[in-house]
């Protein structure tokens, strides 16, 4: 249900319909007026808050539009056994429910078919098509937004005074009603007919595809990133937006699915979603030279059939996953990986992508992770505690907080020199599994306490002046993000988002400053020895890594991640497979303090971040640092830039060798046939062409 209140909510709602037959079949109006009341308050409570249960009934035929007839059912029903039937308000109830539902088809098929025609066969982001075609304004969002729930709630007049009327003994108040319902139902269904037709609709396809070839003819992008995938994967795509950026080249980003688009985090790259296929064939990209994809998925088909331009898997992270060694990694003309062990792993898993192929780039998307330079001695060491969530199957080596996660915290907080602990969850933590929200509850309120002892404790002093100095930018940062975020404005629709997709870069410059601003005032808000639980989007997790002097984790891209910093980190081997075995088995964890369930080893950990010239692994991080991720020089964005334009390089090579190719051969085919007609053979009154006349 996702509440206790959605679950009252949906407990009221499923209870309304039997006490409304109950107080029909009595009768009684008040009764009836009172659990109509219930019904209309938790099922649009349910459907503002997209209750699970809202979903599920519609599947066994008691949608919305069902729960509507249904109560509209059991007023005639009380109606007649009010001994009312004789009545003309009886006779108008009926005619009213008739007329008012004969108004849904044409209500419905207004909205589909408005939707249908502002749906732009070319949605884009910071593309001009503004100046090229006329995209007129969305419809106002009270009208399509929830349109099915408004217009069933128009009944609402109807009823209230059909129940006045019947109450009353007076048929007036009921007809005023009824009229009110089938006047609004009317009015809205009038109100939408002028916006599926004339100027209020968009160009079509032809005329908006012709507007995006003239783009893309005067922009000239030279390296694409393509991407497709389902609304949870835009994260796959977002990692990728900074490294575009940046890039020497031209960027254009590529996508397939509109629910990408809208998870799109911003950019100032100008981004294409084209969801068909035939028409993304036809769009002019003949000025790209390389083509990016960050994931292995059948509509890649749409482009790699391009000869022009050079392609790349570049993927979305860099582990010892199966996805990193997929055997549809062949079809491109080069993978990227981060370093040496990427490398590796194709040459293991022998799965036919060549070595010659394979080129070393580095994470740029690692590039805010800070090096370790030691714990400043006006401070006490930082530890983050940074499980990955339960996963799907169940595995217990998935995740450390069920079997772990108490004792890792315990230990930390309890430890003598102190340390301070920030506990940062998987954001998915518990959603499969209870055990696994039960623990991260336990670990967040043994979190909270310590926090709180701490505090008590003399030893450690506030600077309550600094701390509200901070807090006070937090508040200003936040009120300036918040205006900010105001004036971008609400989009009324894909096409109307198209239209006013152009960023403003000034305004992006300054949200991004404004996000460091916050995040260096957020660390000052609070003592630099106060245990912290971090949980939601900010401080994200890199930020968590930069105040960290060491990590507690499991085995995720969290780990592969935090070896750019350097600094000593621990894995704990949920499965206790054994540390010989679980070092062979992920190769991330070969220069980490591995931990059992019962967090034992965490004084290793510990001892490496106070005296750091006394650290075992030290040696053993750098050598791995390298190993996964590359060298630190040249920067991983610098060979990510001459890895594109080695590549864009030998595609223009390509290019200009095919159409020398072409060229001789036409030259050639034209020498033929200009030599051939001198002495072309001419027909005579005896030639039977090759018959023979015997």
């Amino acid at each position: 249900m996702g509440s206790a209140a959605e679950l009252a909510a949906a407990v009221l709602m499923v209870a309304g319909f039997p006490a409304l037959m109950l107080a029909a079949l009595v009768p009684s109006v008040p009764a009836f007026a009172a659990a109509a009341a219930v019904t209309y308050l938790a099922d649009h409570y349910l459907h503002r808050k997209g209750s699970y249960l809202i979903n599920r009934l519609g599947k066994v035929r008691a949608g919305l539009s069902i729960r509507f007839l249904i109560r509209q059912l059991l007023l005639v029903l009380l109606l007649a056994r009010l001994s009312l039937a004789d009545n003309l308000i009886y006779y108008g109830a009926i005619a009213c429910f008739i007329a008012f539902y004969g108004l849904q088809a044409p209500h419905g098929a207004l909205v589909q078919l408005i939707r249908n025609r502002r749906r732009m066969p070319v949605a884009t982001r910071n593309v001009d098509l503004k100046s090229r075609i006329r995209i007129p304004d969305a419809p106002p969002r009270r009208l399509l937004h929830r349109s099915a729930e408004k217009m069933l709630h128009l009944d609402l007049a109807a009823v209230v005074g059909i129940l006045l009327a019947a109450q009353l003994k007076s048929s007036l108040i009921g007809f005023i009603g009824i009229g009110i319902t089938v006047a609004l139902a009317t009015l809205y269904v009038l109100t939408l007919v002028p916006y599926v037709r004339g100027r209020k609709i968009p160009p079509n396809a032809e005329r908006v595809l012709a507007a995006v070839d003239d783009w893309l003819g005067e922009y000239q992008p030279e390296t694409v990133l393509y991407f497709s995938g389902s609304k949870d994967s835009a994260y796959q795509v977002n990692m990728w937006l900074d490294t575009m950026e940046k890039l020497d080249s031209k960027p254009l980003i590529i996508l397939r699915e509109r629910a990408i688009l809208n998870n799109l985090a911003p950019t100032t790259v100008p981004v294409i979603c084209v969801p068909g296929g035939v028409h993304l064939m036809n769009l002019d990209l003949s000025t790209v030279r390389v083509a990016l994809y960050a994931a292995n998925v059948g509509k890649n088909i749409h482009l790699l059939r391009v000869p022009t331009m050079k392609h790349v898997f570049i993927g979305h992270g860099d582990s010892d996953k199966l996805a990193s060694v997929n055997p549809f990694s062949k079809v491109y003309d080069e993978v990227w990986t981060a370093g040496r062990a990427g490398r590796d792993r194709y040459a293991i898993a022998d799965v036919g992508v060549r070595d010659d192929d394979i080129v070393e780039v580095g994470r740029p998307q690692l590039a805010p992770i800070q090096p370790w330079q030691g714990v400043p001695e006006d401070r006490i060491p930082t530890v983050l505690y940074a499980p990955t969530w339960e996963g799907w199957d169940g595995n217990p080596g998935n995740t450390s907080i069920v079997l772990a996660g108490e004792n890792i915290v315990r230990k930390l907080v309890a430890a003598d020199p102190p340390v301070r602990v920030l506990y940062k969850p998987h954001p998915f933590t518990g959603t499969v599994s209870k055990e696994a929200g039960a623990a991260h509850q336990r670990i967040t309120a043994l979190v909270r306490k310590a926090a709180a002892e701490r505090a008590m404790d003399p030893r450690f002093v506030a600077d309550t002046a600094a701390q509200a100095q901070a807090k006070a930018e937090l508040d200003r940062i936040e009120a300036r993000l918040a205006q900010l975020s105001g004036a971008g404005g609400d989009r009324g629709d894909e096409a109307e988002a198209t239209r006013e997709g152009l960023v403003d870069v000034a305004r992006h410059e300054e949200v991004a400053r404004l996000r460091a601003e916050w995040n260096d005032a957020y660390w000052r808000s609070f003592p630099d020895w106060e245990h912290r639980v971090i949980t939601g989007a900010e401080p994200r997790l890199y930020d968590c890594f930069n105040v960290s002097d060491a990590m507690v984790s499991d085995i995720s891209s969290v780990v592969s991640d935090f070896i750019a910093s350097g600094k000593p980190y621990a894995v704990t081997d949920s499965a206790e497979v054994g540390v010989e075995e679980f070092k062979r088995n992920n190769t991330a964890v070969r220069a980490a303090v591995i931990l059992s369930n019962s967090a034992k080893e965490l004084g290793e950990l510990l001892s490496a971040v106070r005296d750091p010239a006394a650290d075992p692994l030290a040696e053993d991080r750098k050598e791995l640092k390298q190993y996964l991720l590359g060298p630190d020089e040249p920067t991983s964005l610098e060979q990510f830039n001459t890895a594109v334009a080695n590549l864009a390089l030998k595609a223009e090579t390509r290019n200009v060798g095919q159409q020398s190719r072409d060229a001789a051969a036409l030259a050639e085919a034209e020498t033929e046939l200009a030599n051939a007609v001198p002495g072309q053979r001419v027909s005579t009154a005896g030639d039977t062409d090759g018959v023979g006349t015997g």
